[in-house]
């Protein structure tokens, strides 16, 4: 299980203004237990470095979740421009007896990529420039999917959005109207 997440963090794109995990947590048996282990490290260290950490605590009945950001386009509304500012992404990895068995409806990993407006923009009106910059959030997303399938020997992936609604849907459709 923790190599697979390594595999999945060696590729993500992590910022440049807040590289390397930011955090990360172990929790035993459920989420309801309190955490045996949490870090904060402002600066960010190597995606090897938390997972040899972590790595002191592996438990099949454990959880470890880890925080790190990337640079994605977002408007400023006092500018009226886009800027890249680092957006959070939580890595949750669980055991198979952690929370009875949760992995087998969730996965053994799960990347929370936050709010999916960074790349729907829903409230945004389509300029070229606001079409551009969704495009360039969808292709990163796309992009780091791909690499994460091809090379840490993932099984399957699903892209899914806290609306309950399939999030592959909700970007064709937003994709569509940016072309």
């Amino acid at each position: 299980m923790l190599p697979h997440a390594f595999a999945v963090l060696q590729q993500f794109p992590f910022s440049e203004r807040r590289p390397g995990i930011s955090y990360f947590a172990v929790h035993p048996v459920s989420w309801s237990e309190a955490t045996v282990l949490e870090r904060r490290f402002p600066s960010g260290i190597d995606a090897g470095q938390a997972t040899l950490i972590v790595a002191e605590l592996i438990h099949d009945d454990y959880a470890y979740v880890f925080e790190a950001h990337w640079d994605l386009w977002t408007p400023d509304l006092s500018s009226g421009n886009w800027v890249l500012k680092p957006a959070a992404a939580e890595f949750i990895v669980q055991g198979e007896k952690f929370d009875e068995g949760a992995y087998q409806q969730t996965g053994h990993i799960q990347i929370d990529f936050a709010l999916d407006s960074y790349f729907l923009q829903p409230e945004t009106e389509l300029s070229d420039q606001t079409r551009a910059k969704i495009r360039d959030n969808v292709a990163k997303l796309v992009e780091f999917s791909v690499k994460v399938e091809k090379n840490s020997g993932v099984s399957s992936r699903l892209l899914w959005s806290e609306s309950e609604e399939s999030l592959a849907k909700k970007l064709i459709a937003r994709l569509q109207k940016v072309q």
